[in-house]
């Protein structure tokens, strides 16, 4: 049992898993900051322009069935295609933005890669090094 707390540990404290432990939260709370600025932000106005809220609007398939004194007796049959658009709208806005930033991290990649590489030594630089080793072998 010890050796598969041992070995679970290894792989719990790699970098990688503790890297995506912190990705996946950092992304829970970057979508519900996205979802915020979709329902807060973004879909009032088209509500204003459209004249409806989309979060309510949805087509009734088959309306709810009453009894007499008010009481529900079959449930509403409803697409709520708002609720779709606006989780429609949610995901662009997060892929955007994830593309935006894998945009970006790839750029400096590519400045990373671009930089020149050392000049290889010549057959002057050697012998220069050489030199130098061979004198300080003498001082020292």
């Amino acid at each position: 049992m010890s050796k598969f707390v041992q070995e679970f540990k290894e792989f719990a404290l790699k970098g990688n898993v503790m890297d995506m432990a912190v990705g996946i939260i950092i992304g829970g709370a970057f979508g519900k900051i996205v979802s915020s600025l979709v329902n807060d932000i973004i879909m009032p106005p088209i509500g204003l322009i459209t004249g409806s809220n989309f979060a309510d609007a949805k087509a009734v398939l088959r309306p709810a069935e009453l009894a007499a004194d008010g009481s529900v007796i079959k449930e509403a049959i409803e697409l709520n295609w708002g609720n779709f658009v606006q989780t429609t709208v949610d995901f662009f806005i997060i892929a955007l933005s994830i593309f935006c930033i894998i945009k970006l991290m790839n750029s400096f990649r590519k400045k990373e890669e671009e930089a020149p590489a050392a000049p290889a030594p010549t057959p002057e630089d050697i012998e220069l090094l050489r030199e130098i080793r061979d004198e300080l072998k003498r001082r020292g």
